[in-house]
């Protein structure tokens, strides 16, 4: 066979990376060259696209180091079963491809992951050499986010830390069962073991911080994980509940959420159809309402139905409050930020700006027309100057006047 080019190894190894979901670059810390000898940026404006806080996009090389894996897990293309064709770069390859797109502004930082082998701590030990020679012998202080591997010695876990601006260890499935039935070569005690060692790094490392300003930094974008939707039986309240789980216990500042993507040659134990990808989406709402809008666990999975599945024609905010229509109506005039986070087509931009206007007047329900993408949604659930329900919130058929149409599905709470 003859040997692979560079460009033909990028092509197979960049399509083996598609899957992951979970390369945002939020939260890294700031790092520039100017004043320097050093290269790379995690500033300025941006062949993956992660986003920053403040809304900059930022482009990532997004690869697979190697897609041979000598795990068999069921839902993965790169398992060793399946045919698909194989690739792998050396660390300084890798290094050289960075430096490459860095220098012709196509990228601002790389995600790095990678099939198993050899063994675990083997593949994890290429993973932290990229990163070592980007960072010691190029000074390249642009965003560097490894993803981990469990199953590796957690010292080699905890160094991944500190090269890389984030780390993430991906739980894989939502439940332990479905973990065991299509990853067997994969735990959940192993997974979970090195989340809690990572977290236990970061917060040492800030904890130094505190004291000593020379203390080096550990992964302070944090660590992330992903879960895949749809492989197994888990409801979207059995995600849920899981997500919360995660954030409590190991700090992530994000849990992502990828929707099972069927795959050549799969396993008769998988689904034979993806889920829709819009169940997807109601995740991520999900997650927003409690991150964001100060939902507990248990009311985000009172939005489900009685499958413990939340709705797809319309948004678990909204399913929420057609619930619990005893909560509303809001008046805008007088109701604390909390009650005004809790209404359908606010977002939490709408609500500062409704807090920030009624300190100077009484609002009218045109003010809030120009806050929210949907009036119609808005009205039932909340009291204006000039605006009272009056029924129209004890409707019947309330949902279907504030459903959203089609084209308006994947709005985010129409902030």
């Amino acid at each position: 066979m003859a040997q692979q080019t560079v460009m033909e190894r990028l092509e197979i190894l960049a399509d083996a990376a598609k899957y992951d979901a979970s390369c945002a670059s939020s939260g890294t810390a700031k790092r520039n060259s100017k004043g320097g000898k050093g290269i790379g940026s995690t500033e300025g404006m941006g062949i993956c696209h992660a986003y920053a806080p403040d809304g900059r996009c930022i482009s990532l090389l997004k690869i697979l180091l190697t897609n041979h894996c000598v795990f068999d897990c069921h839902y993965c293309i790169n398992r060793k079963s399946s045919n698909t064709r194989r690739a792998r770069f050396t660390p300084q390859e890798v290094v050289d491809l960075t430096l490459a797109f860095y220098r012709r502004n196509y990228i601002e930082g790389l995600f790095l992951s990678s099939g198993i082998v050899k063994s675990s701590s083997h593949t994890m030990e290429q993973l932290i050499e990229v990163a070592r020679i980007l960072r010691e012998e190029h000074d390249f202080r642009g965003y560097i986010h490894l993803k981990t591997i469990p199953e590796a010695d957690p010292e080699l876990v905890a160094r991944a830390g500190l090269y890389a601006d984030r780390v993430s260890i991906n739980v894989e499935l939502p439940t332990v069962a479905g973990l065991t039935r299509l990853a067997p070569d994969k735990s959940a005690g192993q997974i979970e073991g090195a989340m809690g060692t990572v977290k236990d790094a970061i917060v040492e490392a800030r904890d130094a911080r505190r004291k000593f300003r020379s203390a080096p930094k550990f992964a302070p974008a944090g660590q992330s994980t992903q879960m895949i939707v749809g492989a197994d039986a888990a409801s979207d309240a059995d995600i849920v509940g899981r997500a919360s789980t995660l954030y409590d216990r190991f700090s992530l500042r994000r849990v992502y959420y990828s929707a099972f993507s069927p795959i050549p040659d799969a396993s008769a134990v998988l689904p034979l159809k993806r889920p829709p990808l819009i169940r997807e989406h109601r995740l991520y709402q999900s997650d927003w309402l409690m991150r964001f809008y100060g939902y507990a666990p248990g009311e985000v999975q009172q939005a489900t139905d009685a499958g413990g599945m939340l709705p797809l024609d319309i948004d678990p905010k909204l399913a929420w409050a057609l619930k619990f229509r005893d909560r509303f109506p809001v008046d805008v005039n007088r109701a604390p930020r909390e009650a005004l986070l809790r209404v359908p087509g606010l977002g939490v931009r709408a609500v500062n700006a409704i807090l920030a206007a009624r300190r100077q007047r009484r609002l009218r329900l045109d003010d809030i027309a120009r806050l929210t993408v949907s009036l119609a949604k808005v009205r039932p659930f909340l009291v204006a100057e000039d605006w009272r329900p009056v029924l129209l919130t004890d409707k019947a058929d309330l949902r279907t006047l504030v459903a959203p149409k089609k084209a308006e599905q994947l709005e985010l709470f129409a902030a």
